[in-house]
């Protein structure tokens, strides 16, 4: 074999073990967390639309809170600035390991994820930008279509009793951490208001001391949990989304472990919160951002606006030909061979599943649009759009069931039954955990 074709990555192929036990461990907490967002979002449509809507208002709109130090919000807001700080640590950690350790940590494996999820932040949001301009509408919500939503995709995988492989499951993970860092970039540049120069401040100097407890090996939740709720405190009342404050922790926790460690703080904070965050905070958000009064005038608005109309199209189409043009073209340009037992219509069909842009785009949506009316629409526009993403990639995903079938088998037969996959043991990647990197 010419040296030239040996040096080519595989794209999709194998994962190394320790990866994907690791991405196994992290998608069976986001796929449990899932059905929890699934069942949270039914249950917040089915009471906005019953004749109790008037209590779920009540109890969404309810504030409380301390109003000395600027914390006195709505249920609502607690949720989606408070809770949601915990999805993005999360999050913040996720992409921190990712850059260290991970995919992302060279430029070879880092570019067709990196690629793939910035053309589908770009590409939708252009398709948002072209609808609302030809229809004469505002381009304040170019950002709502821009993220993926992990869980609710795995959801809909788990409906689907899909045998997904687990490389193409860690390409959707790592698309979807590149996307939250991408959404919370834009929530930090564009949707600030009424800066408050001495709390960010006093955040900075709050984050400052976290890195310095972290650079000196400091332990103790004691210290950790005061300073990040002061440190959030301090970021929402410097006029910054809260959730800001999540990511920037993440980000600074050590993700590396030291010499006898059995964890870095970094996984031992993901290890506590990612349960959390997928089964509680996640959730509750959904519960109290997804209560949407359904009507057959409201639907044809959502096609008929071009606000909305630009969200359903920049989820179903704009992610899908972002995702998909931008891996194919990453893949050319580094000259990474695709898996031959996988085809480029498996890849369309994760373009599409990613086109579910459930939690962020809510909470995007929420950010862009200050008219309850109008935010009412955009967010009709994200579960229609996500709703028809999610129908399609089902559909997709149905068809090559076999053949994902075959190699979820493949991957997972273990003869000797002693816990590990007989492919990795008829392969150098099993031992080393070098060779077969996706």
């Amino acid at each position: 074999m010419p040296d030239g074709q040996r040096e080519r990555s595989v794209f999709l192929g194998l994962l190394p073990w320790p990866e994907r036990v690791r991405v196994a461990r992290a998608l069976r907490t986001e796929t449990v967390g899932g059905l929890v967002l699934l069942a949270a979002a039914v249950v917040a449509l089915v009471w906005a639309n019953t004749p109790w809507s008037g209590t779920y208002e009540e109890i969404r709109d309810f504030h409380f809170g301390i109003p000395a130090l600027g914390l006195d919000l709505s249920v609502g807001h607690w949720t989606s600035d408070g809770l949601l700080t915990i999805f993005f640590l999360v999050a913040g950690i996720e992409l921190k390991r990712e850059l260290v350790v991970g995919e992302l940590r060279t430029p070879a494996t880092a570019a067709l994820p990196v690629v793939a999820a910035l053309c589908g932040m770009a590409v939708p949001a252009g398709v948002y930008l072209a609808t609302t301009g030809i229809g004469g509408g505002s381009g304040q919500g170019w950002a709502v279509p821009m993220a993926t939503d992990i869980a609710f995709a795995l959801a809909v995988l788990a409906v689907l009793s899909t045998h997904l492989p687990s490389a193409l499951r860690a390409f959707l993970l790592t698309l979807a951490v590149v996307d939250d860092l991408g959404a919370i970039m834009v929530i930090a540049l564009f949707f600030t208001s009424d800066l408050n120069p001495a709390a960010l401040a006093g955040a900075v100097a709050g984050l400052v001391v976290f890195y310095l407890l972290q650079r000196f090996r400091v332990r103790g939740w004691w210290w950790y949990v005061p300073l990040g709720v002061v440190i959030w405190a301090l970021m929402y009342n410097g006029g910054v989304h809260a959730t800001v404050a999540g990511v920037a922790m993440g980000l600074i926790l050590r993700t590396v472990r030291d010499e006898g460690e059995d964890a870095s703080p970094g996984e031992r904070t993901e290890h506590l919160l990612r349960p959390v965050s997928a089964g509680v905070a996640v959730p509750l958000f959904a519960l109290f951002a997804a209560g949407v009064s359904v009507s057959t005038e409201g639907v044809g608005e959502v096609f008929t606006r071009p606000e909305p109309l630009g969200v359903v199209l920049g989820l179903v189409v704009g992610k899908t030909v972002g995702i998909f043009a931008g891996t194919y073209l990453a893949a050319r340009f580094t000259r990474a061979r695709l898996n031959p037992d996988l085809a480029w219509a498996d890849v369309f069909a994760l373009a599409v599943l990613a086109g579910i842009g459930f939690t962020v785009a809510l909470l995007i949506g929420e950010l862009a649009f200050t008219d309850p009316a109008d935010v009412e629409y955009i967010k009709a526009a994200v579960l229609l759009g996500s709703l028809l993403a999610a129908a399609v990639a089902a559909l997709l995903i149905k068809r090559r069931n076999g053949i994902y079938r075959r190699l979820w088998e493949a991957e997972t037969r273990d003869d000797d039954a002693d816990g590990i996959p007989d492919i990795y043991q008829r392969t150098a990647s099993g031992r080393d955990g070098v060779e077969g990197t996706s």
